[in-house]
């Protein structure tokens, strides 16, 4: 049995990606209480002490993203690069896989990129395949926030698998 925490880079409580996490069946972070990277504090942070545990602790990380702009959300931006700052980068090499939902047309597919790219820089290791961009979620998920739409059920049931077969790895 693997531990996977699950990191939504939005705050928002409806959030599709919250969704699609919940959907994964995973313990969820909240970055609600990460606050902005600021060198001056970065030695006594205890939300971000807590979160550093947390994925420390974790055999995989699954990151559920929107799209803003082309990109990354700034609240998932920031956590990064708290989690990526020395004595504690506990990115490094901690396997990691991206899925994320939108209510646009496009999916994901920009900020899985974008995403992507900076964590190359903490030097994790992403799942390169397979993907998950879902587009138009509020088409996928009920009223409760429940996974309804089976193509993408069995989509996601797909990088789940891969992703614990990326973490024996």
């Amino acid at each position: 049995m693997y531990v996977v925490l699950g990191i939504c880079g939005s705050l928002r409580r409806g959030s599709y990606n919250r969704m699609l996490l919940r959907a994964a069946e995973v313990e969820i972070y909240d970055l609600g209480a990460i606050p902005l990277f600021n060198e001056d504090i970065e030695h006594d942070v205890p939300a971000v002490d807590d979160l550093r545990q947390r994925v420390a602790a974790a055999d995989g990380i699954l990151i559920a993203t929107p799209e803003y702009n082309w990109s990354i959300p700034g609240v998932l931006k920031n956590a990064i690069d708290w989690l990526s700052r020395p004595p504690m980068e506990v990115l490094a090499r901690k396997r990691i896989a991206i899925i994320g939902a939108t209510g646009g047309t496009w999916g994901t597919r920009l900020s899985q990129a974008a995403l992507r790219q900076v964590l190359t820089a903490t030097e994790s290791i992403v799942m390169p395949a397979p993907a998950l961009f879902i587009a138009r979620a509020e088409n996928v998920f009920d009223r409760d926030g429940r996974l309804i739409d089976a193509r993408v059920a069995q989509q996601l049931d797909e990088v789940l698998a891969a992703f614990r077969v990326w973490i024996d790895a």
